[in-house]
């Protein structure tokens, strides 16, 4: 097989067309079967996806595939996360659509390594090491602005809030007594004719935020008046996403002053910690260590990134998504061979997602009872075996109490699933041609293979103490499985 000619950075698409990438993954989305979309006019859910983008040589055509796809708005409390990696933790639909793009990436590694040929990876200098083919990239879409720091948006009085925060999971024991999987979510707030995503607000005092309070009321209760402007900003969009502990608290002020910006968040349980970073937080990492993991560094010479992000239609800023996703990390430096702080192009399209929560309640009839984020959170990615995979609380969709424990209950896109995928990729690749690090090694646990990945964790460490050494680490005993 030839060895690809070197490349320093991700391929980036000239022009390219916010709306045309966001009709393509709305589409891709109607053509899944129904089990675990939302119900029509009830039910909401967001949507995120990774698209292949492919500029042939010698060619002005480029190609546009949807290669994963994510929906979701859950993530599961600290003390429901399993020791065995069994359980997904986070199930935001960005987090959704990375993992399934690493089973994606998985599969076209086996294709390379098998002598089949893929259409991302061939062969690189480094022996063992695979990269990207010339004119390959790879793009990101959400249909709505990350949660935490970039839904930080300054915003008009009149405007609503953005991305809604993330609600902690049930176990399925807990479900079980509650009913179908696709309950009503008892956070859920009140109906409001909207035109654009508004934040749910949960109705518990760990994570209910008031109404945003203008800043005309402001100054009428301080006895002082001013003449409203539509152009003059009155407060910020509230994001649900906690500051981390051990740093600085929100101020909580009215108006701009309620949120500090640029800092770490985890995403909101209900009456218990979590330890899901927000998704500005996982995007801005993923700048720099890349999205393929650990454990897919060990194959590739250089890191992945996305070259675009796209954001759907609904409150966006420029700016907020340029601090979250670039600036914070645009210090870090030194960074081992292979691994570079990625500055993807930033565009939004027009088009809203419609099953946005906007568009869910304006297509809410009377009788349909309260509107609900969707339980469930479904993942497709382009893999010939099982490329669905729908979850609700972190297991398979409809799994029942005697298959938990067993791979019948496991998503295919938790850590255990993942890892097992990984290992059947090391068990196909000949001894000789195996990356470095995993010829002879005596490695066992997930937590070996991937203290193995050594430039990926140096690189991990130079963010760490640069950027983000408030982000908070797993704990070692959760990793041991294998």
């Amino acid at each position: 097989m030839p060895v690809c000619p070197p490349s320093h950075a991700p391929a980036r698409v000239n022009m390219v067309d916010a709306d045309e990438i966001a009709k393509l993954c709305y589409e891709r989305f109607q053509q899944l079967p129904r089990r675990g979309k939302p119900e029509p006019g009830r039910e909401w859910t967001l949507l995120a996806a990774v698209l292949r983008i492919t500029r042939r040589a010698n060619s002005d055509t480029v190609e546009k595939e949807v290669v994963s796809l994510g929906t979701g708005t859950k993530c599961i409390g600290q003390t429901a996360m399993s020791p065995s990696g069994e359980i997904l933790n986070d199930s935001h639909a960005e987090v959704i659509a990375r993992r399934g793009c690493v089973r994606y990436l998985i599969q076209e590694l086996h294709r390379a390594v098998s002598g089949g040929g893929s259409a991302v990876f061939c062969k690189a200098e480094e022996q063992g090491k695979w990269r990207l083919h010339p004119g390959v990239s790879f793009l990101f879409f959400t249909s709505h602005t990350p949660c935490g720091d970039a839904a930080i948006i300054a915003m008009n009085g009149s405007q609503a809030q953005p991305c809604p925060p993330v609600t902690p999971a049930h176990s399925p024991e807990e479900e079980r007594g509650r009913g179908d999987l696709k309950r009503k979510d008892e956070e859920s707030s009140e109906v409001k004719s909207i035109k654009r995503p508004r934040q749910e607000e949960p109705e518990t005092a760990e994570t209910h935020l008031e109404e945003p309070e203008t800043a005309e009321t402001h100054l009428e209760d301080r006895g002082e008046r001013r003449q409203s402007s539509l152009s003059k900003v009155a407060d910020v969009h509230r994001t649900g996403a906690k500051c981390v502990s051990g740093g600085p608290a929100d101020p909580l002020l009215p108006g701009e002053g309620y949120h500090w910006t640029g800092l770490l968040r985890v995403k909101p349980g209900r009456g218990e910690p979590t330890l899901s970073l927000s998704c500005s937080d996982k995007l801005a990492r993923w700048g720099v260590l890349g999205f393929q993991g650990a454990l897919l560094s060990l194959y590739l010479q250089e890191a992945l990134y996305y070259s675009t992000v796209v954001v759907g239609g609904g409150p966006y800023s420029q700016e907020a998504m340029t601090r979250a996703l670039v600036t914070r990390c645009s210090c870090v430096s030194a960074l081992p061979a292979g691994f570079s702080v990625c500055h993807p192009q930033l565009l939004q399209s027009s088009l809203e997602f419609p099953f946005s929560q906007a568009q869910t309640e304006l297509n809410h009839q009377a009788g349909q009872g309260r509107i609900s984020p969707c339980g469930a959170a479904i993942s497709w990615c382009n893999v010939p075996e099982q490329p669905l995979d729908v979850t609700a609380n972190g297991y398979k969709h409809g799994v029942t109490r005697k298959a938990l424990g067993t791979a019948k209950a496991r998503s295919l896109l938790c850590k255990l699933e993942l890892f097992h995928s990984f290992l059947s990729l090391v068990a196909a690749t000949e001894p000789a041609a195996l990356p470095p690090p995993l010829r002879g090694a005596e490695l066992l646990t997930y937590w070996d293979y991937k203290q193995a990945a050594q430039s990926y964790q140096q690189a991990w460490q130079q963010l760490l103490s640069q950027a983000f050494p408030l982000w908070p680490r797993t704990d070692r005993d959760l990793l041991l499985f294998h």
